[in-house]
């Protein structure tokens, strides 16, 4: 049976994505979508929910178990149950693991624009950030320069914190672009801290390549972050899996996790488990309408807002839009708030590269996406 993807109204909600703003306000922000979570995990839910208990969870065997054959199917990547833990979220765990490798003054490396709690885990673990921007290309584009990569690198450097699928830029790291930067890591003898809650999120152009399953080498000092959030949106219940083959750095983090950050809730660890045994069929049906989105947003910018310039993204629902040729007075973000009465992103938020850009959320209705094109058409006419 076909799955049906069904937009919900969450204007009144006690969604931050709706609630942030006044009512006149379209909001393009936040990364969730405006559609009803996979039926199978709501039932699943509403199953647990009906038990009446909610005391301490035990992380369920089930949930390892098809985390693994995941990660099998989708990527040929061999991962054990003995190699997840299970954390409340993808920005705690790196969080975690910046802080469990690092001692004060101490360095972290990082690309921006880059998602802005990677851009803040230097500073929350007492380290430095070294920020090496991706470079932008004439044709929107972002490569590795990575002759300043591995510059950049100081004797304390420890730790890598990489963001693929890449949020903001939307770009899928090739394997020749993930080995160099690997390589680069091992010489250094430093950790990469792999953010890839977007890996279910590649559109049907590209590939997603775990930087752990490129070798056993690079494995051993990798720790990926996935988590079915994103995908499946059920961002709010908060459930995350940490995946690291090295048994010895295994231990240094949940050394660092006593006291500090507790185990997933009992409703995220049934939601998690339910995506991923039955939400797949929601899931393509999902990827259809996103690319769908996706092609229109690009079409719609190119024909009637050309000053707006957007390569497509590889991956996520999140476009990255460069304003800069826009004529108007200060920030993009606050130009489209106040006169298009549109919240997207501001860019400058994801650091250096992100001045004169805004990240837009297309994963939306078509109707909410081209309601708000037409407000920025509109505003950007009459400036």
């Amino acid at each position: 049976m076909k799955e049906e993807i069904i937009p919900i109204n969450r204007r009144g909600s006690d969604s931050v994505k709706w609630k942030r703003y006044g009512d006149d306000v379209l909001p393009l922000w936040v990364a969730d979508t405006d559609f009803r979570s996979p039926e199978v995990v709501i039932e699943a839910l509403n199953q647990r929910v009906a038990e009446g208990v909610f005391g301490y969870p035990f992380d369920p065997p089930e949930l390892a178990e098809l985390v693994s054959a995941r990660m099998l199917e989708r990527y040929q990547w061999k991962v054990s149950p003995e190699d997840m833990i299970f954390v409340p979220g993808v920005v705690p765990g790196f969080n975690l693991v910046c802080q469990a490798l690092t001692r004060a003054g101490e360095s972290l490396l990082v690309q921006p624009p880059v998602y802005p709690p990677i851009l803040h885990a230097a500073e929350n673990a007492g380290a430095r950030s070294l920020q090496v921007p991706l470079l932008l290309k004439p044709d929107g584009s972002y490569e590795v320069d990575f002759d300043a990569f591995e510059s950049a690198i100081e004797k304390d450097t420890r730790c890598f914190v990489l963001c693929n699928p890449h949020n903001p830029v939307g770009k899928v790291f090739s394997k020749t672009e993930l080995t160099h930067m690997a390589e680069i890591c091992l010489r250094h003898q430093m950790i990469i801290c792999s953010d890839e809650i977007h890996s279910d999120l590649v559109f049907s152009d590209s590939r997603h390549i775990p930087i752990a399953s490129l070798s056993e080498e690079i494995a051993q000092s990798t720790v990926t972050l996935i988590a079915p959030s994103k995908t499946f949106n059920i961002a709010g219940l908060e459930c995350a899996v940490m995946i690291c083959q090295n048994k010895e750095l295994m231990k240094r983090i949940n050394a660092g996790r006593r006291g500090i950050l507790g185990g997933v809730n009992v409703l995220g660890l049934t939601a998690a488990r339910a995506a991923y045994r039955g939400g797949d069929a929601w899931l393509k049906q999902m990827m259809n309408l996103l690319e769908d989105n996706r092609n229109y947003l690009a079409d719609f910018l190119q024909k009637r807002i050309p000053q707006i310039k957007m390569r497509k993204p590889d991956a996520t629902y999140l476009a990255w839009l460069d304003c800069r040729a826009c004529r108007f007075e200060g920030e993009a973000f606050q130009f489209f708030l106040d006169h298009a009465k549109v919240a997207l992103n501001r860019g400058e938020e994801f650091g250096e590269g992100g001045e004169g850009f805004v990240r837009l959320n297309f994963g939306c209705p078509r109707e909410t996406l081209t309601e708000a094109l037409l407000r920025m058409e509109k505003a950007l006419n009459a400036g």
